[in-house]
């Protein structure tokens, strides 16, 4: 039975990354004791509650464990605290799909090779592709000086090479993975921070 004098956990909120995913919350303050929390989940089909793997935990967060690592099922999430026999009332997150609701990463930079008149760019995406996953990388480059970028778009391959540039001059480059998600719609990733690199003298 809820307690009426344990509050429940605040700032409950999923966390996604690179499809890595977590639960995490603020710790509910008490005078004395320490407060335990359980969270539990379960599918947008299936109305069973099952456990996360957190049950009665210290940590104010909670990874999700193999089972939930489904990218396109909808989970729901709820959490509540425990204080001996004292137990808070059920946080609920909203319907969560990690398709659609985790950030994408920068690709990796790999490595650049310059020559005089175009730098050639070997990314790798920032998270491990599931079979069938159809990737897009998207690459601004601009020379140092000037403000006229050209944007270059990908299909799939992961080497890139931005050609009519100048001799000895500093090029920089930002680059960003874009995934298509079964909605049919591209999930943008953020944009790497800017590198820059000077062409080659001829």
């Amino acid at each position: 039975e809820a307690s009426p004098h344990l509050p429940a956990p605040k700032n409950v909120e999923i966390y996604s990354y690179n499809f890595q995913s977590l639960l995490r919350w603020s710790p509910v303050p008490v005078e004395n004791g320490s407060v335990l929390y359980t969270a539990q989940y379960r599918t947008g089909f299936y109305k069973e509650w099952s456990g996360m793997g957190c049950t009665q935990t210290p940590q104010t967060q909670c990874g999700f464990p193999p089972e939930m690592r489904r990218r396109r099922w909808t989970f729901l999430l709820r959490l509540r605290a425990e204080l001996g026999p004292l137990t808070s009332a059920w946080v609920h997150t909203p319907p969560f799909v990690v398709d659609t609701n985790t950030t994408l990463g920068p690709p990796r930079v790999n490595s650049v090779n310059v020559s005089p008149d175009s730098l050639l760019i070997s990314l790798s995406p920032p998270f491990t592709p599931e079979p069938g996953d159809r990737l897009q990388y998207h690459v601004s480059c601009w020379e140092n000086t000037t403000s006229a970028t050209v944007e270059k778009l990908s299909e799939s391959k992961t080497l890139f090479q931005i050609g009519n540039l100048k001799e000895s001059t500093l090029y920089c480059f930002s680059v960003q993975v874009q995934l298509k998600i079964f909605s049919g719609h591209w999930l943008q990733g953020e944009q790497s921070a800017p590198q820059c690199h000077r062409t080659a003298l001829s």
